[in-house]
């Protein structure tokens, strides 16, 4: 009421339907699909009204969630791991000289005896044989499939992002983000409050379904993706 604006036009700047942010107003979350819409609709609609989301979401779990808070964690700096591909042993110039030294030798003493063949027979001297050194390098393997899953998320506007490794395992993350974030796991869940962000898993590009309410995915190695319904969804 003190920027004069209208539920209407909330609905058009934070995407949120109308009923929903009425809901809101009236406190009436019951109307909502569940806490994970509460929390994220709290924080777009508190940030389109320069509000400190924190203080509401936190008001929110304190009044009306019931479950056990989950202990966050801290995310780290990712991890590089680092593959190791093993060569075949590749001769050096020492080996090669060797080689060619003994190929000669070979070349000679077979003109030798050739020769004194010829001279025995007749005076007619074989002709020397030509021989062909190759050398043979080892093909380098294909590399494995990974065994990890490397998350990239790079936001277009702040977005809500909560992550972990699967259903009842502790929260590895849980903040709003403006900049691209990294995440590493065997296994991994992402829930996106908003759904204009770009995904990348194992360098590969994931495509985010499109639409005005969150979406939640997870990842497996090596380029697993599957979108989770709202009963799956990480951080609820």
């Amino acid at each position: 009421m003190r920027q004069r604006l209208d539920i209407a036009d909330v609905e058009t700047r934070t995407k949120i339907r109308a009923k929903y942010l009425r809901a809101l107003e009236n406190e009436e979350f019951g109307m909502l699909p569940g806490p994970t819409f509460v929390k994220t609709f709290l924080r777009t609609y508190a940030e389109m009204l320069g509000l400190d989301p924190h203080v509401l979401v936190e008001e929110y779990r304190a009044n009306y969630e019931r479950h056990d808070d989950l202990e966050l964690q801290p995310l780290g700096p990712p991890s590089v791991s680092a593959r190791d591909r093993r060569r075949g042993p590749r001769p050096g110039p020492g080996a090669v000289a060797l080689l060619v030294l003994v190929a000669v030798v070979a070349v000679l003493v077979a003109i030798g005896l050739a020769s004194d063949e010829g001279s025995d027979g007749g005076g007619q001297a074989a002709a020397p044989e030509t021989t062909e050194q190759r050398t043979t390098q080892k093909a380098e393997p294909k590399p494995k499939p990974p065994r990890r899953v490397a998350l990239r998320v790079a936001p277009v506007a702040p977005t809500y992002v909560c992550v972990d490794r699967g259903p009842g395992t502790p929260v590895l993350f849980e903040s709003t983000i403006s900049d691209t974030q990294r995440f590493h796991g065997k296994r991994l869940r992402i829930l996106l409050g908003k759904r204009d962000a770009e995904l990348w898993m194992n360098g590969a590009r994931v495509e985010v379904t499109p639409g005005a309410n969150p979406v939640s995915y997870a990842f497996r190695p090596p380029r697993r993706v599957r979108e989770l319904a709202i009963g799956e969804q990480p951080c609820t």
